[in-house]
């Protein structure tokens, strides 16, 4: 599952949970949640317009599990959250293509250089998983293009 680079929801705060958390505490949140917003669970008398609200805050719940609940796809999500977090941060300085950068044998990852004199450094694994990388050296990020 690709998370793209588009406003999306944080699936920790629908949770009430912090990304620390473990998978046992992120169910126990969604458990306690489910519990309350459940529509077989609401009382006879909540007007029609809350009815409403309490589903789609269920189905907001059941969806923020459905990815936090799963180690892969919640390592995919955290991974786009951290990139999102470093694109406000910092500007990507430049957007490279991952066969423009050099292979290195020996260490077994791509490489580039940085205006700074630093390097970038990425391995083929990571290379897969995420596309900004940060400069060893100073505060540039380049995005890698598919």
């Amino acid at each position: 599952m690709a998370f793209e680079h588009i406003p999306r929801k944080d699936w920790y705060r629908i949770l009430g949970a912090e990304p620390s958390e473990n998978l046992t505490e992120l169910k126990q949140k969604y458990q306690k949640l489910v519990l309350l917003y459940h529509p077989d669970k609401q009382s006879a008398d909540v007007p029609a317009g809350e009815v409403e609200e309490r589903v789609q805050r269920f189905i907001e719940i059941d969806q923020a599990w459905k990815i936090l609940g799963n180690e892969e796809t919640k390592k995919e999500y955290d991974l786009q959250r951290h990139e999102d977090d470093l694109m406000q941060t910092w500007p990507v300085d430049a957007q490279i293509y991952l066969e423009d950068m050099s292979w290195n044998k020996d260490e077994e990852c791509y490489t580039r250089l940085c205006r700074c004199g630093g390097k970038y450094t990425v391995s083929r694994n990571e290379a897969e998983e995420v596309s900004l990388v940060c400069c060893d050296t100073c505060s540039l990020i380049i995005e890698i293009l598919r």
